[in-house]
């Protein structure tokens, strides 16, 4: 087998509010999503990165730091939520219910067809 034969070319992509960094990699195809993050010089750049804190993934689902990845292959590190998703739709829908504007029957968005009783 040639040595070409066992190289693949990756991505690692990091996103921060600001900016998103995508580093292009060939590798060889044996390593681990761990060993290829390291290769890539993320970490030295966003010393903020801890792989055993942050999650990570291939195309939004999540892997394990041991998994391997196939050629063209997108690697992301997924940064830890500013706030719960849950939380804020459910103070949306009391803000919206306080100022009016959620249907009653169905405390969501008023339909404009339907009429009032």
């Amino acid at each position: 087998m040639s040595i070409e034969s066992d190289m693949i070319h990756v991505e690692v992509v990091y996103a921060l509010p600001n900016e998103q960094r995508v580093f292009t990699l060939v590798v060889n195809k044996a390593m681990t999503v761990e060993e290829i993050i390291e290769q890539s010089g993320v970490i030295e750049q966003y010393p903020e990165i801890d792989l055993k804190q942050n999650k990570v993934g291939v195309f939004s689902r999540n892997v394990k730091l041991d998994a391997t990845v196939r050629d063209k292959d997108r690697i992301e590190i997924y940064r830890p939520l500013l706030a719960d998703p849950k939380e804020i739709r459910r103070k949306r829908a009391e803000q919206a219910k306080a100022a009016g504007a959620a249907d009653p029957v169905t405390g969501g968005k008023k339909n404009p067809l339907r009429k009032e009783s």
